[in-house]
C-alpha cells in the first residue's frame, strides 16, 4: 500500500496559478455568462501546454460572482471549464485544478480574491504545505494581492484589465509585467 504522506509530484516552485478572465480568455464588464461568450486566447492555451510539457503544474483561480448575482448558473461555468480543459488537453497541456469563488463582493467569504482562499484551495488539493515560490498570474490588483497573501510570486499580464492595472501603478515595482500569458511562460521557461 502506498504511503499516504508521499511528497507531491512537484514542488511549489513548479506551480503556476492563473486568473481566468483577462488572462486565459477575453474578459467582459458584462460578465462571461455562456459558453458562446467564453472566447479563449489561443496563445494562452499554447502557453499552458508549454508550461505543462516543461514540468510545471498549472491551475486556475477565478472569481465568478456572476453566479451569486444570478447572471449564470454553475452549470454554465462548468461547461466553460470543461471546454477550457478540452482545449488545453488537445494542445498537450493539463490543468491540475480549477478553483472558483461563486460569491458576491458583499458575501464576506474567504475565497474571493484579493483574499487568498482560492489559492489555499489549490494548495490543499495538490497536497502542498506552502505556495512559496509558486506564481500567481493575473490582470488585476486583486489577483496580485491574493498571490502575495498566499505567499506566491505575483506577475501581471497586460491582457484583460492588465493595461489599466499597469497604467494606474497598482502593482509593486518588483512585480514583473508581461504582454500576455505567452510572454510570461516564455520568460519563466527561459529563466529556469
Amino acid at each position: 500500500m502506498p504511503a499516504t504522506n508521499a511528497p507531491p509530484p512537484f514542488s511549489p516552485s513548479r506551480l503556476v496559478i492563473l486568473d481566468r478572465d483577462g488572462v486565459i480568455n477575453h474578459d467582459s464588464d458584462a460578465y462571461i455568462k455562456t459558453l458562446d461568450e467564453f472566447v479563449v486566447y489561443p496563445q494562452a492555451v499554447d502557453a499552458i501546454a508549454r508550461l505543462t510539457k516543461a514540468g510545471y503544474a498549472v491551475a486556475v483561480a477565478t472569481n465568478q460572482s456572476g453566479i451569486a448575482r444570478g447572471y449564470f448558473p454553475r452549470t454554465a461555468l462548468e461547461q466553460m471549464h470543461a471546454r477550457l480543459t478540452e482545449l488545453v488537453e488537445n494542445a498537450g497541456g493539463r490543468l491540475v485544478a480549477i478553483a472558483y469563488c461563486p460569491h458576491g463582493p458583499n458575501d464576506d467569504c474567504g475565497c474571493r480574491k484579493p483574499r487568498p482562499g482560492l489559492l489555499y484551495q489549490i494548495r490543499d488539493t495538490l497536497g502542498l504545505t506552502t505556495l512559496a515560490g509558486s506564481w500567481m498570474v493575473g490582470d488585476s490588483l486583486r489577483d496580485l494581492q491574493a498571490g502575495e497573501a498566499a505567499g506566491a510570486c505575483p506577475a501581471l499580464v497586460r491582457t484583460g484589465k492588465g493595461r489599466n492595472t499597469e497604467a494606474k501603478g497598482e502593482h509593486a515595482a518588483s512585480t514583473p509585467v508581461f504582454n500576455d500569458l505567452a510572454a510570461f511562460s516564455e520568460w519563466l521557461l527561459t529563466a529556469t
